[in-house]
């Protein structure tokens, strides 16, 4: 192997590595940090990655994090292993929002704080700021994880207040978050509408919108979903 390119070792050997592995090869030398660190080998990396056997469960489960591998042949699990959340939380405490290339957006519930977690690196980045960014009300509020076109990764977080409608952009290369227009039904706004997870498919954020009523029928509370042609998209534009 001594033989080889570096390039050839990092980016047609190590990018066929698992994530935890990669992580340990980044402590060999300052070049191999830096080109690890790259945008284009985080990209081969996860692009190599989606095969089925590299797929993973991750569960929260009151204070453990389970793992566990997906048997698609048995629509099963695999044995688990436990991944350590970084932060002190309490039984139910950690909500998962939105999930891209193994990176989560998630909330805690205690606090409405918003975090970018890397379960298998275990790093994490808080979101919350002084000013009132990076707190989530669920069933109010929308969460979305996506890659602009220069390999930023960003959080899109739409917030229904009153009736007003404020989005917001947090990019994890320059820290900070900023807010963008965005147009929608204003029926949307209502609280009876839900906001769903969103799923990022060829450089959109897609949402789907659930109307959702809560009604008495004698003595018992029923809820009530359906869906009105609620699909909904966010493309980022660049000025």
């Amino acid at each position: 192997m001594a033989d080889l390119p570096v390039h050839t070792i990092v980016f047609e050997i190590l990018t066929r590595l698992l994530a935890k592995d990669v992580g340990r090869s980044k402590s060999v030398c300052k070049q191999w940090y830096a080109l690890l660190s790259t945008q284009d080998f985080v990209r081969i990396h996860c692009s190599r990655s989606l095969v089925s056997s590299n797929q993973r469960v991750l569960l929260i489960d009151d204070l453990t994090c389970p793992v566990h591998p997906i048997i698609f042949q048995s629509n099963d699990y695999g044995p688990s292993s436990i991944v350590t959340f970084p932060l002190h939380h309490h039984n139910n405490d950690v909500s998962i929002l939105s999930h891209l290339n193994g990176l989560l957006c998630v909330c805690l519930n205690h606090t409405y704080e918003l975090l970018l977690w890397n379960p298998t690196t275990t790093a994490f980045k808080h979101l919350s700021t002084p000013d009132s960014h990076g707190f989530y009300i669920n069933n109010l509020d929308a969460i979305g994880l996506y890659v602009d076109a220069d390999d930023d990764y960003k959080v899109l977080h739409i917030k229904r207040r009153s009736g007003v409608l404020g989005v917001y952009v947090y990019s994890r290369e320059v820290d900070s978050w900023r807010n963008i227009p965005f147009i929608t039904r204003q029926e949307y706004l209502s609280p009876h509408f839900n906001w769903s997870a969103s799923t990022f498919c060829g450089g959109t954020l897609y949402f789907t919108v659930c109307e959702c009523w809560i009604g008495v029928q004698g003595d018992k509370l029923s809820t009530r979903s359906f869906y009105r042609n609620g699909s909904r998209c966010f493309s980022e534009c660049k000025n």
